[in-house]
């Protein structure tokens, strides 16, 4: 048998890999026992199985790396590894999040169009409220203002104008009696306005005896616009004064704030 032409078989290697059937294994070991070259080659194969086995133990494969480059020529200066990221979360997480988003947004801005269209209701029949409430004012003065004019034209009415008193000559104010429906129409634009906690009260008067009789106070003489008043008035009048008095008016005139005073023709 050719020594040489049997370790260059390969089966060696096979035997230390632990390939080999029973049989072959048998006869291996045999050789060994008869040829010292046989027993030492094997030998070296089990060293450089070792050999490899602890170099490709290691933990990196960065030696591998680096004997390659070494091989190629190449230096380690200037050379980078891009390390590719996988990110955390994809697309259909980042899709719901959109999609809930848009839906609290779509629910925000249907409260918010709710809550303007409410508003917007609410303005509206405020706004209708006023109006009407304009538009029977203004059937309110028309009606007055037809009835004053009736009032102004008729021959039968009794104009007394009343001139200022002492201290509040510059004043001046008129009175339409209407003796057929027992009342008055005070107009009263020549008064200024009453100071606050005051308020104008009128006066039919007797002159005998001199007797003052209360017509009522002028509550609303700041808000009526044309400062004209209908007053009822079923006394037998000699002539009509207009006092300054505390608000609520007072039992008798307070004579030194007469702002006017008329007779009766």
């Amino acid at each position: 048998m050719d020594i040489n032409e049997y370790i260059a078989s390969g089966i060696l290697e096979l035997y230390v890999a632990g390939s080999l059937s029973e049989k072959e294994n048998e006869e291996v070991y045999n050789l060994m026992q008869q040829h010292p070259e046989i027993l030492q080659e094997v030998l070296e194969i089990e060293a450089a199985v070792v050999k490899l086995t602890s170099a490709t133990s290691q933990r990196t494969n960065a030696h591998i790396l680096k004997q390659v480059k070494k091989e190629l020529g190449l230096a380690d200066e200037g050379t980078k590894i891009i390390t590719l990221t996988k990110h955390k979360y994809n697309w259909v997480t980042y899709t719901g999040w959109a999609a809930s988003i848009l839906l609290a947004s779509g629910l925000l801005w249907t409260i918010y169009q709710n809550n303007q269209l409410q508003s917007d209701i609410q303005v509206a029949k405020t706004q209708q409220s006023f109006l009407e409430t304009q538009i029977e004012n203004s059937k309110n003065s028309l009606v007055e203002a037809n009835a004053l004019i009736s009032v102004l034209r008729d021959d039968n009415i009794s104009r007394i104008p009343l001139a200022g008193q002492g201290n509040f000559a510059n004043t001046f104010a008129k009175v339409y009696w209407d003796k057929a429906s027992n009342r008055i129409f005070l107009d009263a634009e020549g008064l200024p306005e009453p100071p606050a906690g005051m308020v104008y009260q009128v006066w039919s008067l007797t002159l005998n005896p001199l007797t003052p009789t209360s017509l009522g106070t002028i509550d609303d003489f700041i808000t009526d616009a044309n400062k004209i008043f209908e007053i009822e008035n079923k006394n037998a009048s000699e002539a009509f004064g207009i006092t300054l008095e505390p608000a609520g008016g007072s039992e008798t005139p307070t004579m030194d704030q007469l702002y006017t005073l008329g007779m009766v023709g």
